[in-house]
């Protein structure tokens, strides 16, 4: 497998955007916007949404695509697939994006990892992905519930695995854990640019530690995929984008996600901007330059979103 330029210069060898401005004008003044025409969608037929929820509801397990109001969950839910979120529906932390419960959580559930591999197995999932609240009141993090739910999958099924966990809390033991799991994809999302750290993901977030944990995990095993997800429209600049995709990239992060923040309610940040599927294309097409080997793109694309197809593309 080839190997990127571990220092690319996106000012010399790329065509010219169909927008050089930034990605927003003015991130100190955000002003309310309507919703454009290409974030309007049609409802999916077919009876796989109900099938997906009441199999959940009946397992007694969460989502991320229910509690952070996910644009893509009936979509996903038709197509008999979803995104569990264990250790719980509450969350430590307070990110100012996130719609998730935040507040002081219950016990963790010993069988909820039997659960989650009775889902993926009833649904014929071919790739499951894990993702969870964050525990900054366990001493690991929920890093060992998250193994013995890697390890109830594998099982369960003959799926590939991709987990989604916390940053930890900067625990790199915790890390070790699941990199011990072996998962086939480790996916953590940087979410925004290093600027925007503290206004978005709150002060205990650590760009610094978000870098560390990828480079942790490819010097452990280079076999574990790298996997990370931006959202768009908070404020960054095109030019802060580039130079967080160039760090991740110099840690092994290949795999890239870029999509647009929604405001799940009027109580999470504003959106500073939609950003237009011009540009996510261009965005796309400069990150493959950069040296990325999988990119999603677009409006809608979430971390999780068509995580299969990026895996079996690799």
């Amino acid at each position: 497998m080839a190997k990127p330029n571990p220092q690319p210069s996106h000012a010399n060898s790329q065509p010219p955007a169909p927008n050089p401005q930034p990605l927003i004008p003015n991130p100190q003044s955000p002003t309310p916007q309507p919703l454009p025409r290409w974030l309007k969608r049609n409802i999916p037929k077919g009876n796989g949404n109900h099938f997906t929820k009441r199999l959940i509801d009946e397992l007694g397990l969460e989502t991320v695509c229910n509690h952070a109001r996910c644009p893509n969950r009936m979509e996903c839910y038709a197509q008999r697939t979803a995104t569990m979120m264990i250790l719980g529906s509450v969350c430590t932390r307070a990110c100012r994006f996130c719609s998730v419960a935040k507040g002081k959580p219950g016990a963790v559930d010993p069988d909820e990892p039997r659960r989650v591999a009775q889902a993926a197995r009833e649904l014929g999932l071919r790739h499951v992905v894990i993702t969870c609240v964050t525990r900054d009141d366990l001493p690991d993090g929920g890093a060992g519930h998250f193994y013995r739910t890697i390890d109830e999958v594998r099982r369960a099924t003959d799926a590939t695995i991709e987990v989604l966990p916390s940053d930890f809390a900067g625990n790199p033991a915790a890390v070790d854990r699941l990199i011990e799991a072996a998962p086939d994809v480790y996916n953590h999302n940087s979410e925004t640019v290093p600027r925007l750290y503290a206004p978005v993901r709150g002060p205990k977030a650590d760009y610094a530690w978000t870098l560390e944990m990828f480079r942790q995990i490819a010097r452990r095993n280079s076999a574990i995929r790298l996997k990370t997800g931006l959202m768009l429209g908070l404020g960054e600049t095109t030019e802060e984008l580039l130079d967080t995709l160039a760090d991740l990239l110099r840690c092994g992060c290949r795999m890239l996600t870029l999509g647009q923040y929604l405001r799940p309610s009027v109580t999470q940040m504003p959106v500073v901007r939609y950003v237009t599927p011009e540009e996510f294309d261009h965005l796309k097409h400069l990150a493959q330059r950069m040296g990325f080997e999988q990119v999603a793109s677009g409006p809608f694309v979430r971390s999780s979103y068509h995580a299969r197809e990026m895996v079996a593309g690799c």
